[in-house]
């Protein structure tokens, strides 16, 4: 029996649905809002949350741990979850490669300008911060009309 085992599945296999919730995550970061529909919203809501207590955190473990779930979409670099290696995309041959985690990390650290541009160093460096003194509730669901074109329940999800 699955007692009180919530889980949102979203209708989607677990790869399907990790990357839907990654990219939303991404997203929320990087914008402070998105819309999206009310079943997403409702899932994305204790992801997004738990990663801003890692961020709150701020150590080296709690970055690493965060980078799994957050996708950058300026390097275009992905963790996989399993093997806990970083994958960047070749444009070349169309497919993805591991790259050194160690030598990933150190290249980040190198250039400060490229650093600050990442959505995973605006997590820890801005949003972490601005919700230090907050135990927890750090985005809200605001509901919005339906979908025009096929009458979906919608929601805005923000930082608050």
């Amino acid at each position: 029996m699955r007692h009180q085992c919530k889980r949102h599945t979203l209708g989607r296999a677990q790869d399907q649905r990790n990357a839907i919730l990654r990219s939303l995550a991404t997203d929320l970061f990087l914008y402070g809002e998105i819309t999206t529909t009310i079943s997403r919203a409702k899932a994305l809501k204790p992801y997004a949350e738990k990663l801003i207590s890692f961020a709150k955190k701020g150590d080296l473990h709690s970055r690493r741990i965060a980078a799994r779930y957050i996708y950058s979409k300026e390097t275009g670099e992905i963790m996989n979850m399993e093997t806990k290696e970083i994958l960047a995309y070749d444009k070349e041959n169309k497919q993805y490669f591991n790259v050194e985690t160690k030598e990933a990390v150190k290249e980040l650290q190198k250039d400060k300008k490229y650093l600050n541009q990442t959505v995973l160093m605006k997590l820890f460096d801005r949003i972490g911060k601005q919700y230090q003194d907050r135990n927890g509730g750090y985005t809200r669901i605001y509901q919005l009309p339906p979908r025009r074109g096929d009458a979906t329940k919608m929601a805005m999800i923000q930082l608050v």
